[in-house]
């Protein structure tokens, strides 16, 4: 799959992919899964001896992902030892000084079998006659992570597909909802000059008089706490840069996650403006749909 067919294709930061690899009597399994996250976060589990591959694995997921959280967990089979265990006394004795330093401030003392297990102290150290064959296994192993990272952003655009299909219909419910508000009978002019009119009647018969300046300023408070037309045109402006943003594709998330909370603000102001039932039915309405785009949304990249 091109970079360009990709860039314009929507994906969810949902996915799981595996490879399996065998050489030279080594088996192993490689798993990538992505979950939802704010940013791209990415943890690799690699067995003692492989830390060469955690930089490989950041490297092909940066260039390849801009969202989610990442995990990368690599299992070892081999049929035979191919090599000896280490320990890397430099990095040993330096744990050994800071531990003794923490110690002086009344900390326990640190287990040897807890030092061990730090990365890096204890090393596989592949024999002389086999730099070759491990050469060879490193290769192996960074064709399959290719092959893995192929499969996880194939499934996460796959993914993403049916949530664009999912937002669409979203979109159309809020299309729907916000025509419905459109001709309802309190979004109509009759109507808003009807009420405009019988509350500065109210106004003008207050007791005490209102001052013309105050009356002025009242009856704007009203023409604009009772017209919802506004809003309603920004709900359409909403659902029409929403549709384009499907469109274009790539890692919209984050920009379809600010615009729901546009979609919300503006369903907010129309139910506190609506005096009419019916009106505050579809207000209603309009804030569970935009709720339901919402979520699916999360799971945009």
């Amino acid at each position: 799959m091109s970079s360009a067919a990709s860039s314009r294709q929507i994906a969810s930061m949902t996915g799981f992919a595996r490879a399996d690899g065998q050489i030279d009597g080594t088996g192993w399994t490689l798993e990538v899964k992505s979950v939802n996250g704010r940013n791209l976060d990415i943890r690799c589990r690699v067995p003692a001896g492989f830390d060469s591959l955690d930089a490989i694995a950041r490297g092909e997921i940066a260039q390849r992902l801009r969202r989610g959280s990442v995990n990368v967990t690599l299992t070892v089979n081999r049929a035979a030892s191919t090599g000896q265990l280490r320990i890397n006394r430099e990095l040993l004795d330096q744990l050994l000084t800071l531990a003794q330093e923490l110690e002086e401030t009344g900390a326990a003392a640190p287990r040897i079998d807890g030092l061990l297990q730090v990365r890096g102290v204890v090393e596989l150290v592949e024999e002389a006659d086999d730099e070759t064959a491990r050469q060879r296994l490193d290769e192996a192993l960074a064709q399959s992570l290719v092959v893995a990272l192929d499969k996880l952003s194939m499934a996460r655009f796959a993914e993403g597909a049916r949530l664009g299909d999912i937002l669409t219909r979203h979109l159309g419910d809020i299309t729907a909802l916000v025509a419905a508000a459109r001709t309802s009978a309190a979004a109509q002019p009759e109507f808003l000059k009807a009420r405009l009119r019988a509350q500065i009647a109210a106004l003008l018969d207050a007791q005490p008089t209102l001052p013309e300046e105050r009356l002025a300023q009242e009856a704007a408070l009203l023409i604009s706490r009772g017209d919802v037309r506004e809003e309603l045109d920004r709900l359409t402006a909403h659902v029409e840069a929403a549709a384009d943003m499907l469109a274009e594709g790539g890692a919209i998330g984050r920009r379809l996650d600010f615009l729901c909370q546009e979609f919300n603000r503006e369903a907010n102001t129309l139910c506190s403006k609506s005096s009419d039932v019916e009106l505050t039915r579809i207000g209603l309405s309009l804030k569970a749909a935009i709720e339901q785009l919402r979520e699916q949304v999360q799971n945009i990249e």
